[in-house]
């Protein structure tokens, strides 16, 4: 806060959020500080084609505060390092009791002989538009905050997981053992096919042996009624 004899100026300084291509506004109070006195005031900047400043000149009543609001236009570039070289001068001096808003003139504050007139430099200040959310208090870099639970709710979190984690283990066991009597099932089958197939093999063997042993009674015979033959013609 600056103070002087006839008010007192907060902020000390303009703090902007700065965004490209958005305006941004901050707040100025201004308060008199005498019991008995009508303070006029004025807001001047530097560059007022960057600056918008509502009211920029009024009365304060004895005591009582006048708010502010100065709106920073939007920017399309945005300054080196984040700096700003703007000021900002506020300007108080004391009027008579019927002086109203409208009645104040830039020539109240020329400064002449007799006239008291307080000047308030204030800097501007580009704060970030979107600061990072600041770590919760008892929490480490990195950890999620700690929260801490009553004991029997507790209990009845680790109860639950329990339970949870025997009917999970339940249905593994249950599925394992379906597994391995489809597993069982399966060799079985597969067994039973192949002693088919062998006996299929045998079978098949002993036709073509026992076709083989009639082929060769018949040549036998054959050769036997031809040998007869030939015996009867000499």
């Amino acid at each position: 806060m600056t103070t002087g004899d006839l008010v007192n100026i907060h902020p000390t300084e303009l703090k902007f959020p700065f965004e490209l291509k958005k305006q941004s506004s901050c707040s100025l109070q201004i308060t008199n500080k005498t019991s008995t006195q009508v303070v006029a005031f004025k807001v001047k900047t530097t560059n007022p084609r960057k600056y918008c400043v509502r009211p920029n000149t009024g009365v304060v009543l004895p005591g009582d505060s006048c708010n502010v609001t100065v709106t920073m236009q939007a920017q399309k570039e945005a300054p080196l390092d984040m700096q700003c070289k703007d000021k900002f001068l506020v300007q108080s001096v004391i009027v008579s009791d019927a002086t109203t808003s409208k009645d104040v003139l830039a020539e109240m504050f020329n400064k002449e002989p007799g006239r008291v007139i307080e000047d308030f430099k204030l800097r501007v200040v580009y704060i970030p538009a979107n600061p990072p959310s600041p770590v919760p208090e008892g929490s480490e870099e990195g950890n999620s905050p700690r929260t801490d639970f009553p004991a029997s709710q507790f209990d009845d979190h680790v109860s639950r997981t329990l339970e949870e984690t025997n009917e999970k283990s339940s249905e593994a066991w249950s599925m394992i053992h379906k597994l391995t009597e489809e597993k069982t099932s399966a060799v079985q089958q597969s067994q039973k096919l192949r002693q088919e197939l062998m006996l299929r093999r045998e079978s098949s063997n002993k036709q073509s042996g026992g076709h083989s042993l009639v082929l060769m009674l018949l040549v036998g015979l054959l050769g036997c009624v031809i040998g007869y033959i030939l015996n009867v013609r000499t």
